[in-house]
């Protein structure tokens, strides 16, 4: 991709909604340069993509944005993982590598780790509380929901920040134009998260647990003998897992906590009406959705939205277009946590909608009791103005300094 389309991909990806906007208004499909993909904005287009994943495949949806430069890939070469995973997987071979995540993942599962997460939650906002400042991506957002995930996979705390940071350089490293010597770091950061993976894989085969990892393990393995592809399509799988786990949840915390503060009124609201909080959790979720959208690829020829499209087209299916469409919410352009919740796509639809959306809502939820019983009075850093991170899988503030 040349400097002046990336140029105005990071332009489109700080801000993707006037584009979307667009889109929507316009007859059919829209294809967009920056994204070499068409468009899908309107909500009723975006679940009719999603009710049809044998027209609409998912083998394309992590595209990467970047391809690493060849000394990046060959440090990548002597990791683990390149095998498809659930995200990018279609059919019986997505049922098969997305159950045991569903049972891994369940409301049972769930419950039993909300204490753990209730108790991270307020250790972390111990270590600020009495700062009277804070950067809350650094300091509680890019680490709660990693030690929580962490919890569920069966993953040591001590490996947590490791297994964290090797998320975020990897899509770092697919996602951001990175200088040859920096994708390099970027990609041994990778690689020694992978081999911290492979060593669970190995030694859950050798000694199960009641830990997600294990139920991976056990899906793929069964009985027998744990084989070299095995590790590999094991590590592929915990580290989407993984990194759908922390860097989603991190994301919908900094800018849940970025739209209250930016509307006073609806933060104290909250703060006096606590009862609200779930609402407001899926306010925030449909507003600025975490999870822009997924590409698809068709599968044949095939009709949408009145655009003809050849088979192999790429389509960008974006939930944070549809979920600022008016055919579905009132005034969506407006952050307000007293409407009438409507369904939003924040979490997909269909078979490949997110198995852990519960997981992140509940993280939500406990993020704003804690916060709003706390620091009632906090607010957003006068000298520090917020920028987002661009990009289309985990839209988030890049820093969110804020004061009390």
């Amino acid at each position: 991709m040349d400097s002046e389309l990336h140029g105005r991909l990071d332009e489109l990806q700080r801000d993707p909604y006037p584009h979307y906007e667009r889109a929507r208004r316009a007859d059919g499909l829209t294809y967009v340069a920056e994204l070499d993909a068409w468009l899908v904005a309107r909500d009723a287009d975006v679940r009719e993509v999603l009710r049809r994943p044998e027209d609409f495949s998912s083998a394309n949806a992590l595209l990467p944005d970047v391809m690493p430069a060849p000394p990046a890939l060959a440090v990548l070469g002597g990791g683990f993982g390149g095998r498809p995973v659930v995200v990018t997987a279609d059919g019986a071979h997505h049922q098969r590598l997305r159950a045991p995540i569903v049972r891994g993942l369940s409301p049972a599962r769930v419950a039993a780790v909300l204490p753990y997460a209730a108790e991270r939650a307020a250790a972390l906002v111990d270590g600020f509380v009495k700062n009277g400042y804070v950067e809350l991506m650094s300091a509680y957002a890019g680490k709660l929901p990693g030690q929580v995930i962490g919890r569920i996979v069966g993953l040591d705390p001590a490996d947590v920040p490791a297994v964290v940071h090797g998320g975020h350089r990897a899509e770092e490293l697919l996602f951001r134009p990175l200088e040859e010597d920096e994708q390099i770091a970027a990609a041994e950061d990778v690689v020694a998260m992978q081999h911290i993976l492979d060593r669970y894989v190995r030694e859950r085969h050798a000694e199960p647990r009641e830990d997600l990892c294990t139920e991976l393990v056990t899906s793929v393995v069964g009985g027998g003998e744990l084989t070299l592809e095995q590790r590999h399509e094991l590590v592929a799988h915990l580290q989407n897992l993984l990194i759908a786990g922390h860097l989603t949840t991190t994301a919908l915390i900094g800018t849940t906590v970025l739209h209250l503060l930016r509307h006073p009124h609806q933060w104290e609201l909250l703060c006096t009406e606590p009862e609200r909080i779930p609402a407001a959790v899926e306010e925030a979720a449909r507003h600025d959705t975490a999870l822009q959208g997924f590409r698809r690829v068709t599968t044949g020829p095939v009709t949408i939205a009145g655009t003809e499209l050849p088979a192999g087209a790429t389509l960008f299916v974006a939930f944070g277009a549809a979920n600022r469409d008016s055919s579905r919410h009132d005034s969506p352009d407006e952050f307000d946590i007293t409407r009438t919740p409507a369904r939003h796509l924040a979490f997909g639809s269909g078979v490949h909608s997110c198995p852990g959306s519960q997981l992140a809502r509940e993280q939500l939820r406990l993020t704003l009791e804690e916060l709003t019983r706390r620091l009632p009075g906090l607010r957003l850093a006068d000298d520090r103005p917020v920028t987002m991170r661009p990009t289309m899988i985990h839209r988030s503030p890049e820093s969110l300094h804020l004061t009390w």
